[in-house]
């Protein structure tokens, strides 16, 4: 098949018209959102990610917020959950505490999430992303993994301009933009959809993926939190161009399978595929302390906060687990994982944290711990999540506590409400 556009490098993402390589403006429409790149026709692995989700759509709803900075979360005693890019140029940014949030920015608007409204509006994003490819992976409500290799016969176009195509009929039909990040992996593809926010459009080829990666930060590898970064920065090690010039071997010894994956990524390696509907497969909080743990009574209340990390994205989801799962990390690097799988899927806090505890029961000899963690696997849809308990008289109860607990919570924050397993702790926990 003749490709007409193959003699252009880049093209117009407003209009679609093919763009000779060093325009600053498009010759037909006038636009200056033109993209170029020597792979631009080449490339096929997507990452897509709506722009400020929550705050476009309550935007879209109301157009007298459109100009106005907009905070999505939970009131005075609550955090943020996300904001409008007006908001985040007065420094508001996701989990910030409300109080804090609005000492930045005092006009912002504050509206509660509408989470039904949310998933509503994800769903007909997703219509539209399998409408150009069944190799659709979400990886939450507002972005995906889109794999378009061997679509260009059916579209007539190759995958770029199919994404630009995409990203006008987002903002025409949902009425809320999109930023497309397009390259040759997984990994590449979704640091190129942050780059340009909001209403980006880049491009990361293979050629250039060592020179592009070597002065970010550690932190762009995916699975390096503020934690690990930290590890790696006593170590000497803060940029990937770093990590570039290490042997793999030296990585491992260090930092087991992680060396791996970071000597891989380091060098825009990254051989996952697009899987179709790919599913979390489990639900999990953990937590590394500054000092290793060994007694039970101060194991138990961090445990117990844990739970209800994972109680709360589960609710959130919609989703309950029938398997619980601990994981524990000895002082010498050790990992211990056990497991429990229940009558009846739960997605309560009570069940996770009383099976949890059971677990732990168990663990708790003298050994000194550096991690421990919680979860559930065996995911399923929430309607059939913790029916009557004919057995434990108490459970019911319990139940309609914790249900009282998360409306305070929703309304007031979620320091509002502790149990006497909580209440005051943290002091020596290092990483949430």
């Amino acid at each position: 098949m003749t490709r007409s556009f193959a003699t252009d490098p880049g093209f117009c993402r407003d209009c679609l018209t093919g763009q000779a390589e060093g325009r600053r403006r498009c010759t037909k429409c006038g636009s200056p959102r033109l993209v170029y790149h020597p792979s631009l026709y080449d490339l096929a692995i997507a990452h897509i990610d709506c722009d400020a989700f929550y705050a476009s759509v309550e935007k879209r709803d109301n157009p007298e917020l459109a100009d106005r900075p907009v905070i999505i979360g939970g009131g005075k005693r609550g955090v943020v959950s996300t904001a409008c890019y007006i908001a985040r140029i007065s420094g508001v940014r996701s989990a910030m505490p409300m109080f804090k949030a609005l000492e930045a920015c005092p006009d912002a608007v504050v509206i509660s999430p509408n989470m039904e409204k949310y998933v509503t509006v994800g769903r007909q994003i997703r219509t539209l992303f399998q409408e150009l490819t069944p190799l659709v992976q979400p990886l939450s409500i507002d972005e995906a993994f889109l794999d378009l290799s061997g679509t260009e016969r059916l579209h007539q176009d190759p995958p770029a301009r199919i994404l630009a195509r995409l990203a006008r009929r987002v903002e025409s039909e949902i009425g809320i933009s999109i930023s497309v990040g397009l390259s040759y992996c997984k990994f590449l593809a979704k640091v190129a959809s942050d780059l340009q926010k909001p209403r980006g459009f880049s491009v990361i080829g293979e050629a250039e993926a060592l020179e592009f990666l070597a002065p970010r930060p550690v932190t762009t590898i995916w699975g390096v939190g503020k934690a690990f970064a930290a590890t790696l920065e006593a170590d000497g090690i803060r940029t990937i161009g770093q990590l570039q010039r290490m042997e793999e071997g030296d990585l491992m010894r260090r930092y087991g399978s992680m060396g791996q994956r970071l000597f891989r990524l380091s060098r825009g390696i990254d051989e996952r595929v697009v899987h179709l509907n790919d599913a979390a497969k489990s639900v999990s909080a953990e937590t590394t302390f500054f000092d290793d743990i060994s007694r039970h009574e101060e194991l138990v209340p961090i445990l117990r906060r844990l739970s209800e990390k994972v109680s709360a994205r589960l609710k959130k989801e919609g989703i309950a687990g029938q398997t619980v799962v601990l994981k524990l990390k000895t002082g010498d690097f050790k990992s211990r994982t056990r497991n429990r799988r229940l009558e009846d899927p739960t997605l309560l806090a009570d069940r996770i944290f009383r099976t949890g505890l059971s677990l732990l029961e168990r663990e708790t000899d003298g050994t000194r711990f550096r991690l421990i963690g919680i979860g559930v696997t065996d995911l399923t849809d929430m309607a059939r999540a913790d029916p009557p308990d004919l057995v434990d008289a108490q459970a019911s109860r319990r139940a309609a506590a914790e249900a009282a607990m998360d409306r305070l919570r929703h309304k007031f924050g979620t320091g509002a409400v502790e149990t006497g397993y909580t209440f005051g702790t943290g002091r020596r926990i290092k990483q949430p």
